[in-house]
């Protein structure tokens, strides 16, 4: 198998993942909260072929050699943070995050994730029929910022004020129904993105360290919340559809070149003496 149809297979690996990513940003697209995922890549080095001593020059400063490669490959998938837009819902169980922060939600299988959809609603509590939980869409239970289920009166009207503090008003007057937690990442890379806007901690990071709650920092770096309201996806429609046109034209040159490859293979191994 020659270097051509090597570096055409590497390169069409890549761009098929590049190409995977795309289609999942814009299947995102109307996700409350979803943050687009970008891949980088780099050059796939194999070795650096070296010249002969007898043509290197006096006073050379460049390599007396060449690099061979293989093609590209997709070497990190990372996520774009920015704000998306903020639009207004009227639905009071909306909650649009202003700034660097994410609610926390508890899973079935007992992991606590993070998230920027704010698109929550209310579940009634099945061991209580007097009770209802806050959940978001796929109905993971909203955590406060001790770590415990948000619960309140499953008749009570919600009012959410901008440092998550949650009042529940029915018949018998308001209560305090805890603030909804709105925790920071101290870095980044510390989140996995696991699934549309979800994202848990990476394999043994502490959360303690990890994630810290927004109203212990410096009041200018504190996210603030906006009751029905909804963040929008930080995907732009247009961009990303261009970008896959551009990766689909890619995709189709780097095809062509592995027929050529192959079509030279064929001639080489078909030639007689």
């Amino acid at each position: 198998m020659n270097n051509t149809i090597i570096s055409a297979m590497v390169s069409m690996s890549g761009i098929q993942q590049r190409l995977d990513l795309l289609a999942d940003n814009i299947a995102n697209v109307d996700t409350a909260g979803y943050k687009r995922k970008q891949a980088n890549f780099e050059d796939t080095l194999t070795r650096v072929q070296q010249q002969t001593s007898d043509l290197n020059l006096p006073g050379r400063a460049t390599p007396s050699g060449f690099t061979l490669g293989f093609g590209s490959r997709m070497s990190q998938v990372t996520v774009n943070y920015t704000q998306g837009s903020i639009k207004e819902t009227g639905n009071p169980t909306d909650l649009a995050i202003e700034g660097n922060a994410m609610f926390s939600v508890l899973t079935p299988d007992g992991v606590v994730a993070y998230t920027r959809g704010g698109d929550f609603h209310v579940q009634p509590d099945p061991d209580d029929a007097g009770a209802a939980f806050l959940v978001n869409k796929q109905g993971y239970v909203v955590l406060n910022a001790d770590g415990d289920p948000i619960t309140f009166p499953s008749d009570a009207k919600l009012s959410v004020d901008t440092e998550g503090n949650l009042l529940a008003t029915n018949g018998e007057g308001t209560i305090e129904a805890g603030r909804i937690a709105l925790l920071t990442a101290e870095r980044p890379d510390v989140l996995v993105q696991k699934d549309g806007n979800l994202f848990v901690l990476a394999a043994g990071v502490d959360p303690a360290q990890a994630m810290v709650d927004t109203l212990t920092l410096p009041q200018e770096q504190r996210a603030s919340l906006r009751q029905g309201a909804l963040e929008a996806s930080n995907v732009d429609l247009t961009d990303a559809m261009a970008e896959m046109l551009q990766v689909q034209r890619a995709y189709q040159l780097t095809a062509r070149a592995l027929t050529s490859g192959e079509t030279m293979m064929g001639l080489a191994n078909n030639l007689r003496g």
